[in-house]
Parts: structure tokens; C-alpha cells; sequence
């Protein structure tokens, strides 16, 4: 079992730039493949970015390459994501989550709660 709690959504103006983190329980942590999604209002959640637990491969949606950046900390449980040059159509609830699957885009077996992002123009 593997909990996931994610912080660091706000309310910030096009252009500007937040950091999401999502903290993971348990030990083994670091044989998770960890990914971000989101939803926005209304309409189905989408893949965002996703990093492999085994040699930290990364894999975004062609939305946001260039403008995001996903990593982790095995060390403290913890994958973020950084959040640049934000526009209002990133406005969306971002989720967090992970797979024991090397794939990235595997369907992920745990998720997080969820953190709104809202993108102000």
C-alpha cells in the first residue's frame, strides 16, 4: 500500500511558475514509477509527465515539454513537479501517482488526493 499526498497548488498569473511535491508512504518508494496528472473542469483526466523508478527516465505530454520538469528524491519520499512559464489552459486538479510497472504510462495503482492549479491571464 502506498499513500500519496500532494502540496505546493495555488492560484499564480500566466508566465509564472509553482512546484508541486507529492510525499509517498512506505519503504519502497523507490521501485515506483511515479506520474502526474491532471483534470481540468469538466473534462477527463490527462497524462502530464511520469518518471521510471529504475533508471529515471522521464516522459512528458507534448504540452508541457520545456515548460515542466519532473523529479524525485528517494531519499525523502518525494517526486515533484516543476511548473514553468504557466499558461491558463495548465489550470487543472493535478494528481499524483504510482505503478510498480516500468512503464510510465502504465495505468498507476495508487493515487494521491489531488491539488488545484489555478493559471490566472
Amino acid at each position: 500500500q502506498v499513500q500519496l499526498v500532494e502540496s505546493g497548488g495555488g492560484l499564480v498569473q500566466a508566465g509564472g511558475s509553482l512546484r508541486l511535491s507529492c510525499a509517498a508512504s512506505g519503504r519502497t518508494f523507490s521501485s515506483y514509477t511515479m506520474t502526474w496528472f491532471r483534470q481540468p473542469a469538466g473534462k477527463e483526466r490527462e497524462f502530464v509527465a511520469g518518471i521510471s523508478w529504475n533508471d529515471g527516465g522521464v516522459d512528458y505530454t507534448d504540452s508541457v515539454k520545456g515548460r515542466f520538469t519532473i523529479s524525485r528524491d528517494n531519499s525523502e519520499n518525494t517526486v515533484y513537479l516543476q511548473m514553468n512559464s504557466l499558461k491558463p489552459e495548465d489550470t487543472a486538479v493535478y494528481y499524483c501517482a504510482a505503478s510498480p510497472r516500468l512503464t510510465i504510462r502504465a495505468n498507476p495503482s495508487y493515487w494521491g488526493q489531488g491539488t488545484q492549479v489555478t493559471v490566472s491571464s
